[in-house]
C-alpha cells in the first residue's frame, strides 16, 4: 500500500528522468555528529513531526549525534530536514538523496542507541578530527596513485555485490570488526596513503578518526560516500563496479542511483539475485544459500510462521509488519 501519489514530477535530479504520473518518493540520508546532551527528550518530538508529515524510515539518535535514512513526499522531506536543522548543532546537517517509484519503508522509528554506528570504540571522537574529505570528482584520481591503498569499510556482504576497483575488503561481518582487522594488518599497509569509503559517509568519519589515532598521518575518505559518488560522477567515468547496497526495500542502487537488480533474503538481510531463488537453498522469508547453515530449528519456525503471516496479510490487502525487516 503505497503511502502517498505524486504526480507531473519535476526530472530526478540525479538521472534527468521524468516520472510523470508516477508514485514517486524522495529518500533522505544523512547523519551528524554533534554533542546532544539529552538524546531522549528529542526522540518524541521527532516521531511525531514525522509522522504528521507522512515519513517513514529510521533515525537513531544517540548523545554523539543523529544518524537516518527517511522517505516520504517532497514537500515532507523538505519540511522534515529543516525540523532537525533546527536542533542545536544540526545547522549545517547535509543530507543525501536518491528517489524511489514506491514508499521503501513500511514505518517510521526513532530510536535511541550508544552510538550512531557502532564501532565500539570509545575514544573515536570524529568530531575532534577525522581524515581529508575527496569530493567525488577527484575520488578517481587518488585511488589511481601506486602510493594509495584503498580500504572498502562495509560489512562483506555490502562489499560482495559492488565496490570500487581496487579495493581491499576487510571480510569484516560487522563494523565492530574493523579495530582488530586494522590491528592484524596494518603493517602491510606501511608508507601508504589510506583512502576510506563507506555507503554515506558515515563509517568513515570514525575510522578515519581511529586512523589518525593509530598514527597514521595521511588518511582520506570520499565525501558523501559511494551514493554521492553514483550521483555525480558519469558511469563512463566511473571506476565503481557492481551496485550499491542500501538499507531499505531496494536494496541495491546503481549509477545514477536509479533502483538495482538485487532482491532480499528476509532471514539473514543479505542481498540475492533472482539466480539465487533458483538454488534449492532458497526458502522465501526462511533461507538462502548464504545463510542456510546460520540459524537453528526454532529460528527457522519463527521464520516459517512470519512468512505466513505476512502472505495471508498481503492476500488481505494489509501490510503486515514483520515485513518490515530492514528497520
Amino acid at each position: 500500500m503505497v503511502a502517498f501519489r505524486v504526480t507531473g514530477c519535476a526530472p530526478c535530479p540525479a538521472t534527468g528522468l521524468g516520472f510523470k504520473d508516477t508514485a514517486m518518493f524522495t529518500v533522505a540520508a544523512f547523519y551528524k555528529f554533534t554533542p546532544i546532551d539529552d538524546p531522549a527528550a528529542l526522540r518524541t518530538p521527532l516521531l511525531s513531526a514525522c509522522e504528521r508529515l507522512g515519513i517513514k524510515g529510521t533515525l537513531l539518535l544517540a548523545r554523539e549525534g543523529i544518524n537516518g535514512t527517511i522517505a516520504g513526499t517532497r514537500d515532507g522531506i523538505d519540511a522534515i530536514l529543516a525540523h532537525i536543522r533546527d536542533l542545536p548543532g544540526c545547522a549545517d546537517l547535509e543530507h543525501k538523496e536518491s528517489h524511489a517509484k514506491d514508499m521503501p519503508f513500511l514505518r517510521m522509528r526513532v530510536r535511541l542507541k550508544k552510538e550512531i554506528v557502532t564501532m565500539g570504540q570509545p575514544d573515536v571522537d570524529p568530531t575532534s578530527a577525522v581524515g581529508s574529505y575527496v569530493e567525488p570528482r577527484d575520488w578517481n584520481d587518488l585511488i589511481s596513485r601506486d602510493d594509495v591503498v584503498v580500504i572498502d569499510t562495509r560489512n562483506d556482504y555490502e562489499v560482495g555485490i559492488g565496490t570500487f576497483q581496487g579495493a581491499i575488503d576487510p571480510e569484516t561481518q560487522s563494523f565492530r570488526d574493523f579495530p582488530k582487522w586494522w590491528q592484524d594488518h596494518r603493517d602491510e599497509f606501511r608508507g601508504k596513503r589510506v583512502a576510506m569509503f563507506c555507503t554515506g559517509g558515515i563509517r568513515c568519519e570514525k575510522s578515519t578518526n581511529y586512523l589518525l589515532g593509530q598514527g597514521v598521518n595521511d588518511v582520506y575518505h570520499l565525501k558523501g560516500g559511494i551514493l554521492k559518488y553514483l550521483e555525480e560522477v558519469p558511469e563512463a567515468e566511473s571506476k565503481w563496479q557492481g551496485e550499491c547496497f542500501v538499507f531499505d526495500q531496494r536494496v541495491s542502487v546503481g549509477h545514477g542511483l536509479v533502483e538495482g537488480s538485487y532482491d532480499q533474503c528476509f532471514a539473514c538481510r543479505r542481498p540475492i539475485t533472482e539466480a539465487d531463488k533458483s538454488r534449492p537453498e532458497y526458502i522465501r522469508g526462511v533461507s538462502c544459500h548464504q545463510c542456510v547453515d546460520e540459524y537453528s530449528a526454532a529460528d527457522r519456525a519463527r521464520f516459517k510462521e512470519r512468512q505466513k503471516q505476512i502472505s495471508l496479510a498481503r492476500a488481505r490487502g494489509d501490510i503486515h509488519m514483520g515485513s518490515d525487516a530492514q528497520a
